[in-house]
């Protein structure tokens, strides 16, 4: 079939004629690029470890420097793939933007034009089919590891040239989409971030402290502490064992990190009517933080309850309970740049980190009618709505992407 022939309609992804497709080893398929780097005599500005590599994601966005570190390190070019073979399981392989440098621990793959167009080569290393072998061929137990010995003389299944030119465009046209999404998305948060500082505290926070920016806030909007809004008090009980299936809602300590933000919009766990007894019962507008944390940046992270049903919050969190506020906008002040500041400076401990209700009580918040509150809410979660749809879009794009990805190998 002669080259670009193919009509990208007319190919059929879920019914692939795979007769005339060839079989490589992988090192025919890629060369393994071992050139060594010394970072404190190099030229070189960019240093790409494994923890500057996003899981699932074929676009390295963040790096490091030089300075970040020692040892000799792999020297990679724009264009080349950094692979992660240590726990390779994290799937974690990045397209290099750069020239620069990167961690031993990975690899750097640079694909072999005749067998497979450079194009296509990031897709087929984000495949089940070549992450699964390359799980498979690790060795190791507390850090597995891919030996390029072994990697090297894996099969894989490769398509005629002129059949990867049409699969690496339909990929490559979704992965524009998905790319413009995600940089929509940023754009769109970082607006959200700048606006509730502005619409909360309308007052400059860069380059100020804490009093300096409170003493500018109150030039403009009354300021008081969080004990004369309401009350503190902690949660209870809601041990890992209490948790059951089809129970009644309920607010876990650790799910505060890696569940909640701002505004707690869906439950993860349920407890019984026995174990509820022994836990808080939640009102509508209360916000929880997380009284401890491994690192400042971690502790006091909270979430509103917005809602009117019965459900529950459990020890090592810290309820603020208002007189009369409204809990949507609640969840974005007791967010910000400013409170966030404050909570850091309250932390105290060595390993573990830990706000107690004394410190909560003490937080400085603007003192502004709730109709203000609800109005200021409403704007924010507009914007967060939009957010959400971008995000739903992306998650469509990606999966999209590795079934198209799959399909194909």
């Amino acid at each position: 079939m002669a080259t670009d022939t193919i009509d990208p309609v007319k190919l059929d992804i879920n019914n692939l004629d795979k007769s005339d497709w060839k079989t490589y080893r992988f090192d025919e398929i890629a060369q393994n690029i071992s050139e060594r780097v010394d970072p404190n005599d190099t030229d070189l500005e960019v240093y790409v470890g494994l923890e500057h590599l996003d899981s699932e994601s074929l676009h390295i966005t963040r790096h490091g420097s030089p300075d970040d570190v020692n040892g000799t390190k792999l020297r990679f070019y724009k264009g080349d793939i950094i692979f992660g073979r240590r726990r390779a399981y994290q799937r974690k392989a990045g397209i290099a933007t750069w020239d620069g440098f990167c961690s031993a621990h990975a690899l750097v793959l640079r694909a072999n034009p005749d067998v497979i167009h450079p194009d296509l080569f990031p897709f087929f290393i984000h495949s089940d089919l070549f992450m699964n072998r390359a799980v498979d061929i690790s060795v190791g137990s507390l850090s597995p590891t891919i030996n390029w010995g072994t990697l090297k003389e894996q099969e894989f299944l490769i398509p005629p040239m002129n059949i990867q030119r049409v699969i690496f465009k339909l990929l490559l046209s979704n992965d524009a989409v998905i790319k413009a999404d995600k940089l929509l998305n940023e754009k769109m948060t970082v607006f959200l971030n700048s606006q509730i500082e502005s619409q909360i505290h309308n007052t400059k926070m860069y380059g100020r402290t804490i009093n300096e920016v409170l003493d500018s806030l109150k030039k403009h909007r009354p300021v008081t502490s969080l004990k004369t809004l309401g009350s503190v008090f902690k949660g209870r009980g809601i041990p890992k064992a209490d948790v059951i299936e089809n129970g009644i809602p309920c607010v876990r300590y650790g799910e505060l990190y890696t569940k909640h933000h701002r505004v707690i919009r869906a439950f993860y766990s349920t407890i019984s009517q026995e174990s509820a007894k022994k836990a808080v019962k939640l009102e509508k507008n209360d916000l929880l933080f997380a009284g401890s944390g491994e690192t400042i940046a971690e502790i006091g992270k909270s979430a509103a309850f917005i809602d009117d049903f019965t459900a529950y919050a459990g020890s090592d969190i810290l309820i603020f309970r208002p007189k009369d506020m409204d809990g949507v906008y609640l969840g974005y002040l007791m967010n910000s740049q400013l409170v966030r500041q404050q909570l850091n400076k309250f932390g105290t401990g060595a390993t573990v980190m830990h706000v107690y209700q004394s410190d909560i009580e003490k937080i400085k918040v603007p003192d502004i009618p709730k109709n203000q509150q609800i109005a200021i809410g409403n704007f924010l979660e507009n914007i967060e709505k939009n957010i959400t749809n971008i995000q739903k879009k992306i998650e469509n794009g990606n999966s999209l992407q590795k079934q198209l990805i799959n399909q194909v190998f």
